[in-house]
């Protein structure tokens, strides 16, 4: 069994943006990264933040959301184990209104923007892999608006629900199992809508043998069905 010092080196030595490091860089690292355990419900980064910090999420379940000026909670992702969250924060960008809350018993590593600074300066590698995560994270918040304007509840819930079976779906007998629960009004958070018409659309996909509800739970039984609803570009 690993220590948890080895643990922490063995994690990051995985992650893409760091995997060209030396290996005597990680576990320097690693003591420099502590890990912090956290419960549903817990804050882990708010917008008064001021320390600048890459997050490791080392297991559990995090959601990234924003606060529009109504008060109202936009789900901006569902981020799960071995996630890095923050890379915005250390380019030194601030998103106006952006919450990390965990959703799950969730442990988390941070590593200061000065640690990472250094890093990159001895291993231009790790620069140029950070800049293209960020690219990657860009085009998908993009891709996501761009969704939100042009498509029905139903189709951008169908959308949905594929992209969390492809994060956290667990197969059973060919149907997949999303293993984190979500009510109505947390699933139109992540669609940019309200709560009645994803239960309109909930009940469309449960009424076509597309989906199904177990104990809370979201089973995808029409793997096919659910990617053609997705498809659908007509505004409901």
């Amino acid at each position: 069994m690993l220590t948890p010092l080895e643990e922490r080196v063995r994690l990051l030595s995985t992650r893409d943006i760091l995997e060209p490091l030396p290996p005597e860089e990680w576990e320097g690292l690693a003591r420099r990264a502590p890990d912090t355990h956290l419960e549903p419900g817990e804050v882990l980064r708010t917008p008064e933040e001021r320390v600048e910090k890459l997050f490791l999420l080392k297991k559990g379940r995090v959601r990234v959301y924003a606060v529009d000026p109504e008060g109202r909670e936009h789900t901006l992702a569902v981020a799960g184990g071995g996630s890095m969250l923050g890379e915005m924060a250390i380019t030194g960008q601030r998103l106006s209104g952006v919450y990390v809350q965990v959703m799950a018993p969730s442990v988390v590593c941070s590593l200061k923007r000065k640690d990472l600074d250094q890093l990159v300066l001895r291993n231009p590698e790790v620069g140029s892999r950070l800049v293209r995560l960020l690219s990657e994270r860009l085009r998908e918040t993009e891709t996501f608006l761009a969704g939100l304007m042009k498509r029905s509840v139903l189709s951008r819930l169908a959308g949905l629900i594929l992209r969390l079976a492809e994060n956290e779906g667990i197969a059973i007998n060919g149907v997949y199992e999303i293993s984190t629960p979500y009510t109505h009004e947390r699933l139109a958070t992540m669609i940019g809508s309200t709560r009645v018409p994803v239960t309109r659309a909930l009940a469309k996909l449960k009424e076509a043998g597309i989906v199904e509800m177990k104990n809370r739970r979201i089973h995808l039984v029409d793997l096919d069905a659910l990617k053609h609803a997705a498809a659908q570009d007509e505004k409901n």
